[in-house]
């Protein structure tokens, strides 16, 4: 395989790319996608268990259960919680669409609140107002940079008897207390898409959780139902000689499939492509995250001051240890669009997180919410944008954004 990476011409500031994380590491991800084709075994095999005990490892999880995406595992976490029909969940109004469409694909009711704009996190105080009788839990989302508050949303929900279920899609790497996020409430889950801090080379995502039940759930949802058996190998066995007959099947093996029907599961397995990727950047991770922060620094430094610039990146002091990682590097101003058609004539990456509210999407128009009912994630989806932000980034590249920044607001570079 050729594993020379295509580097972002020099004129260009991509996004986001991870070419050069792959070149760099391309001897041990090559090792590793060899024993996957060895094993024969491409679907939650050896590769997937492995990466399960690593995050255990990393994050202090009881459970790490790995499955096809993120999206899915806020799915799975949500069915094997016993949310369902009729029930009431209670999200941010400002997050990535699959925070409410999860809710909704269980058949449960999206509750939306508004959100702290410091952080873009829940606002605790709107989700006590927010609690009725058929409230069952709520969803903090760990957005950007930083967790979510947790104490206060923890205090809120143990008052009315919620569920806490973390959307830590966006929180590798992120702890508040020593705590990993995911694993601050009931459960919580991670994303590998390839943005993401720690990404793989498609779809992939993971469910965190110390509660035996809630895991026991989700292992056996994630794969039709069945019980928690890793996948034996698809490798053809060699032929038995004519004479001999057919095995029977094990009692083992008939009480799985006997076993199959008490879940109506489905598939969601991580492949062992990913999990290879996945293990493959995890030696990496913390030297990645420490790269972020350096370069959160330099564009805060750089940017601070700019006329025009509403807010930086801000990470709150509660008076608990906190540790950010900052998987996103998002700014404000009241001239979003056209800066981002500034910086894209200049060759310049950005993402709008996120243009459109989660109470204003056409899917949520039954709830009867119109445009003024959360200001500050209102506000938010139309001042955000996201600056490239990867530890590949060189602080030339760098400069360069900020000066396109500047010349933008200013007309000026210095």
């Amino acid at each position: 395989m050729n594993s020379k990476a295509m580097p972002a011409p020099a004129s260009t500031v991509p996004f986001f790319t991870q070419a050069e994380s792959f070149e760099r590491l391309w001897p041990r991800l090559s090792a590793y996608l060899d024993e996957v084709c060895e094993s024969g075994t491409y679907s939650n095999g050896p590769k997937t268990a492995e990466l399960e005990a690593a995050l255990r490892a990393y994050t202090g999880a009881r459970h790490a259960i790995a499955v096809g995406n993120g999206t899915d595992a806020l799915v799975l976490l949500l069915r094997a919680a016993g949310i369902g029909s009729g029930d009431e969940v209670i999200v941010p109004a400002f997050s990535f669409f699959a925070s409410a469409s999860s809710v909704a694909l269980v058949g449960a009711v999206p509750v939306f609140v508004d959100v702290d704009p410091l952080t873009y996190n829940l606002d605790p105080a709107a989700l006590e107002a927010a609690v009725t009788e058929r409230t069952k839990a709520v969803m903090p989302v760990h957005l950007f940079c930083q967790p979510a508050d947790m104490t206060a949303v923890l205090t809120v929900a143990e008052r009315h008897g919620l569920l806490v279920l973390e959307d830590s899609a966006e929180g590798i790497g992120m702890r508040l207390n020593g705590r990993h996020t995911g694993l601050i409430g009931a459960g919580g889950v991670l994303s590998f898409f390839p943005t993401k801090t720690l990404g793989a080379l498609g779809d992939a995502g993971m469910v965190l959780t110390d509660d035996d039940a809630l895991a026991g759930a989700v292992q056996r949802l994630r794969d039709h139902g069945r019980p928690a058996l890793r996948a034996a190998s698809t490798r053809a066995p060699a032929p038995a000689p004519a004479q001999t007959p057919a095995p029977a099947p094990a009692p083992a093996a008939r009480a799985e499939y006997a076993r199959q029907g008490e879940l109506a599961g489905t598939n969601s397995k991580m492949d062992e492509l990913q999990a290879a990727a996945l293990l493959t950047k995890l030696t990496t991770l913390d030297d990645d995250i420490r790269r972020r922060a350096v370069l959160a620094d330099a564009y805060t430094r750089r940017l601070r001051g700019i006329p025009g610039v509403r807010r930086l990146p801000t990470v709150v002091e509660r008076g608990e240890p906190v540790d950010p990682v900052f998987y996103v590097y998002l700014i404000e101003t009241d001239r979003r669009d056209a800066l981002v058609s500034h910086l894209a004539a200049a060759g310049i990456g950005t993402e709008t997180y996120y243009p459109l509210p989660l109470h204003l999407q056409p899917c949520f128009a039954h709830l009867g919410h119109q445009e003024g009912d959360f200001p500050h994630a209102e506000a938010a989806s139309h001042r955000t944008v996201a600056l490239p932000l990867y530890p590949e980034l060189t602080l030339a590249r760098l400069g360069r954004v900020c000066d396109a920044v500047r010349s933008f607001f200013t007309g000026s570079t210095s």
